[in-house]
């Protein structure tokens, strides 16, 4: 009796990790055709997500995870693979923030901080991919981590309709305990994307990037109006206004004496 107990609870978990590994396999097979390992390679895109992790381990050795995600950012950005970086992370501790060491040091890098959003709900990665799409207003863009979480993270934009690719940067070695994670985090996704069927935490307002402009009513519809050149029409249009004003008067004060020198000249011939 005892024997056939313990034989069947091998098989079960047998089954248990077959299954595991089956689905962790699928979700890679399904994703692989959005994977980019070479920068070349990459399509352009308007926004690269940078999801978040942290700097330092708790024994205060640098993250490798993080330095190599940092360096992929810096090098799409730089490449005018993608123009905006949105940081998204973790920010549930005023003394853990992700978004703003990120931006720290990319700004330190040489990214322009006017390209650069900041995603402090990024709690988890469905939060950070599906408020890129509900909050910032992005529904083709690039991922960038590294390839075992691209690939989750695939796995839910097209799950959620979204139009994805990932740029997958290096890993570092010795990532068995990872990779272990990486399947039972897998398997968290799936859970809740097809039964408890979550959403993010908090959404919020849209905030699209890049922000919108409007643009004038008399502004050429082609070639597009830039912001800048939209800040010059802007400025322009004030500075002709009291232009405008200045010389209606003027025209109006012309016409006026006109007719008072008009009415003069006719009551002298009539007097004369």
């Amino acid at each position: 009796m005892i024997k056939r107990l313990i034989y069947g609870l091998i098989i079960i978990i047998t089954l248990m990790v077959m299954t595991a590994l089956g689905l962790d396999r699928w979700i890679s097979v399904k994703t692989a055709p959005y994977v980019y390992d070479n920068l070349k390679s990459l399509p352009h895109r308007q926004v690269g997500v940078v999801l978040g992790t942290a700097k330092y381990y708790r024994t205060g050795v640098i993250n490798q995870y993080y330095l190599y995600r940092m360096q992929g950012a810096l090098n799409a950005y730089n490449s005018g693979k993608i123009n905006y970086l949105l940081l998204s992370g973790d920010n549930a501790q005023q003394s853990y923030n992700e978004p703003m060491t990120m931006r720290r040091d990319l700004i330190a890098a040489g990214v322009a901080p006017t390209d650069i959003v900041l995603d402090y709900a990024g709690f988890r990665t469905l939060d950070s991919i599906v408020r890129t799409r509900k909050v910032f207003d992005t529904n083709d863009f690039i991922i960038i981590t590294q390839r075992f979480h691209c690939e989750r993270a695939l796995f839910i934009a097209l799950h959620m309709g979204i139009q994805a690719q990932c740029y997958a940067v290096p890993s570092p070695k010795n990532m068995l305990n990872i990779r272990i994670r990486e399947v039972a985090a897998r398997l968290g996704a799936l859970a809740d994307l097809y039964l408890m069927k979550r959403e993010p935490r908090f959404l919020g307002p849209l905030v699209p990037i890049p922000a919108r402009h409007e643009i004038p009513e008399d502004a050429p519809s082609y070639p597009a109006v830039t912001p800048e050149q939209l800040l010059e029409l802007e400025q322009k249009a004030k500075a002709d206004t009291p232009n405008a004003n200045t010389n209606t008067n003027t025209n109006t004060n012309t016409n006026t004496n006109t007719n008072t020198n008009t009415n003069t000249n006719t009551n002298t011939a009539v007097t004369h």
